[in-house]
């Protein structure tokens, strides 16, 4: 199976910044969007921005201008680098992808839409 693992949390001051990346492993066929969420203590899973195998991307208005998605299809890995951080932002930040796996047979293909484990950014003086 297709397996995500977050990376690049930690404890930082208000306006510092953090590069979250999560990586993408197992019999992958293809990627299609990958993308970041996040989960406050007490508030429901919300969207932080998503990213297309081609580039496009998309962002809570709560982070635009301050966070930047980006990935690296040959290395299947996705980054969140975010700047400007304010204690809001504090959450766990989960990474999300779907796409194609395959098992023994790599003409056979099964989508997937797998999440990582979560990796926690607290922003704090």
């Amino acid at each position: 199976q297709v397996q995500l693992v977050a990376s690049g949390g930690g404890l930082v001051q208000p306006g510092g910044s953090l590069r979250l990346s999560c990586a993408a492993s197992g019999n992958i066929f293809s990627i299609n969007d990958m993308g970041w969420h996040r989960q406050a203590p007490g508030k429901q899973r919300e969207l932080v921005a998503t990213i297309t195998s081609g580039g496009s991307t998309n962002y809570a208005d709560s982070v635009k201008g301050r966070f930047t998605i980006s990935r690296d299809n040959a290395k299947n890995t996705v980054y969140l680098q975010m700047n400007s951080l304010k204690p809001e932002d504090t959450a766990v930040y989960y990474c999300n992808a779907g796409g194609a796996e395959y098992r023994n047979d790599r003409n056979v293909r099964y989508g997937f839409d797998r999440w990582g484990q979560g990796t926690q950014v607290t922003v704090s003086s």
